[in-house]
């Protein structure tokens, strides 16, 4: 089986969750035996080097990458063929991220190739085969990564009801729509007419690489994304000054760019080993006010059979949402009392470990991820 893989972003660059949702994804596809020919947007980031590393790795057997036409002769031809007519058509340009050149450079590829399947990541990217004649038949995907119309509700120009059908529009584009949380299939599955799949993302289970010696009675793993930056402002100024003073607290990425020089707090703004770091941790937080969608790091804690504490955005996507793991708290004082009552009641902790392992098992382990994506792929 051949498939093109379209992701925008360097899979193997692991400072964030989509990322490291694409190359799980890459993962199966090797496990499987699949062919796979992956297809990114070159940038500062995502450079041929990056591509010839996955393709050693053997996730891959081609790359491309696509690059934005700069000539002064195209420019003059994508205002008129492009941007001014979209711009009268009043399209809805924060639906699409395509730039000139693009769809060009792809069709190329479809033009020289044959694919059995093509997976498109986010519907921001669906102009790449809308109306494309070089399809050949390909079955088509679209992995939409997370709820989009959600992402623009700030907006002043913003329009619900045309914005989400604009979304809509693009999903049905496809015949199947994988998404990564039930409560985007519960949205979806109401209005788009293609087949509405729930694919979370996998992971190996770890539980037995966790260090019977705990260097940390915390851990939060973030970036710096505006959900990010906001949810550890609220936990460091509301949650931290009620918590044990004697607490080790390790905070990993880039969100350590928004955080203070605090006692007791570790910060590590890049690690080699993420998992070396959740093995040596006790407890998982996951402070998250606001933002959609599967929280990966929620998920790789569990990997590991660590207990979490979140607010209620923290276990947006898990299809259980009590038993799993995860304590839920609306206010900071609920969420300090659960962080205390983890780290002093011995019973307690692994009464919460034991529901993260069960559910990280039936749900969101390789073996129960992968028995869904051989269902897609039979």
């Amino acid at each position: 089986m051949k498939i093109l893989y379209f992701y925008p972003e360097n899979p193997a660059a692991s400072n964030q969750g989509n990322n490291a949702r694409a190359f799980a994804l890459l993962q199966y596809f090797k496990n499987r035996n699949h062919k796979i020919d992956y297809i990114g947007i070159a940038s500062k980031s995502f450079s041929e080097d990056d591509l010839d590393s996955i393709k050693n790795a053997d996730l891959i057997e081609n790359g491309f990458l696509l690059k934005r036409d700069k000539r002064i002769s195209k420019t003059i031809s994508y205002l008129f063929t492009y941007a001014i007519p979209n711009k009268l058509k009043r399209r809805i340009r924060d639906f699409d991220r395509t730039r000139f050149g693009h769809k060009e450079q792809f069709s190329k590829i479809l033009r020289e190739n044959k694919y059995d399947y093509i997976i498109i990541s986010y519907a921001y990217w669906t102009e790449l085969i809308r109306k494309n004649k070089h399809l050949k038949n390909a079955k088509l995907i679209i992995d939409t990564h997370d709820f989009l119309t959600s992402q623009f509700q700030n907006q002043k120009r913003f329009n619900l009801g045309k914005y989400f059908n604009k979304e809509v529009e693009l999903l049905n584009l496809f015949q199947k729509v994988w998404v990564i949380s039930s409560d985007e299939n519960y949205v979806f599955s109401q209005f788009v007419t293609s087949e509405v799949i729930t694919i979370p993302h996998a992971l190996e289970v770890k539980f037995q690489f966790n260090s019977t010696q705990k260097k940390y009675d915390l851990v939060y793993v973030a970036s710096s994304n505006e959900h990010n930056v906001k949810s550890a402002k609220w936990f460091f100024e509301e949650v931290y000054p009620k918590l044990n003073p004697n607490l080790s607290i390790c905070v990993v990425g880039k969100i350590n760019e928004h955080i203070s020089e605090l006692p007791n707090v570790t910060k590590m703004h890049f690690v080699e080993d993420l998992n070396q770091v959740y093995s040596e941790s006790r407890v998982a937080i996951c402070p998250m006010l606001s933002g959609t969608g599967l929280k990966i790091k929620v998920v790789e804690a569990l990997s590991f059979g660590l207990p979490v504490v979140c607010n209620p955005r923290g276990i947006d996507g898990l299809i259980n949402k009590t038993n799993n793991g995860c304590l839920v708290a609306e206010d900071a004082t609920t969420f300090s009392k659960y962080i205390e009552q983890l780290l002093t009641d011995e019973n307690f902790y692994k009464q919460q470990q034991t529901l993260s392992k069960n559910f990280f098992e039936n749900y969101l382990s390789v073996n129960s991820v992968y028995s869904e994506l051989d269902n897609v792929f039979k």
